[in-house]
């Protein structure tokens, strides 16, 4: 290495110890800061994203509850009552509908949407068995044995359901009623703060009348068929 290239070039100058320890302990300084702001604001910011997230999968299980409701058939038990199998409490609600799902061929499903109880926990399941003609004189509970629950509300929320005709008259219960609700309305509740959640909606039903109704030649309610009416002239 020659002379002249170790020599220092005019007007070039490196930093000083006591510049570059000043520029050290700012740096430091502006880390700290970030840093604190960021331990303030990092815990805030998983607060908000928890509560969508939340908020999201309460909608989507309003969202298939209220498709299952709409879904409701008016069936009755059997060939001897003209009742609609339908048992709703502030807690739980059981139904017929159309079976569905991928393995679900033609036919009828009894389904129950309430709340049970899961490591000591209430969470808000689904659960469903075919439907086949009911005994009279057994309650629904010893009759039916529902199976396949999936789980579609965890705690620290609770639902419960309130029922309505077309009168718009809610009522905390509907059983052995000769029509099914006209609408069910869905509330959700912060258990700890029984905060009632902007989520909260109504499902209507779309069925209210037997399939019997919808004949030509069907006895709907006290209304006679068209047999009877026959005769009955024939007999004047």
């Amino acid at each position: 290495m020659t002379r002249a290239s170790t020599a220092q070039r005019p007007g070039e100058r490196g930093f000083t110890l006591i510049e570059m320890i000043v520029a050290l302990a700012l740096m430091g300084l502006l880390l700290s800061a970030l840093a604190s702001i960021t331990a303030q604001w990092l815990p805030s910011w998983n607060r908000g994203l928890d509560r969508i997230q939340r908020s999201e999968l309460i909608g989507i299980a309003l969202e298939r509850i209220g498709a299952d409701l709409a879904a409701a058939e008016f069936v009755a038990a059997n060939r001897d009552t003209h009742k609609p199998l339908f048992d709703g409490s502030e807690l739980s609600v059981t139904f017929v509908r159309t079976s569905v799902g991928p393995n679900a061929g033609p036919g009828l499903d009894v389904v129950r949407l309430g709340e049970v109880r899961e490591r000591g926990e209430f969470v808000t399941v689904r659960t469903q068995t075919r439907f086949t003609p009911l005994a009279d004189g057994v309650s629904l509970s010893e009759q039916v044995h529902l199976g396949s629950p999936v789980v579609l509300l965890r705690a620290p929320y609770r639902l419960s359901f309130a029922y309505a005709g077309p009168d718009r008259a809610w009522k905390s219960a509907w059983r052995d009623a000769e029509k099914l609700p006209a609408m069910i309305r869905l509330t959700v509740r912060d258990a700890a703060s029984q905060r009632v959640l902007s989520v909260s909606t109504i499902a209507p039903l779309h069925v209210q009348i037997p399939s019997d109704c919808t004949k030509p030649d069907g006895n709907c309610g006290d209304k006679p068929s068209s047999d009877a009416v026959a005769t009955d002239q024939g007999k004047t």
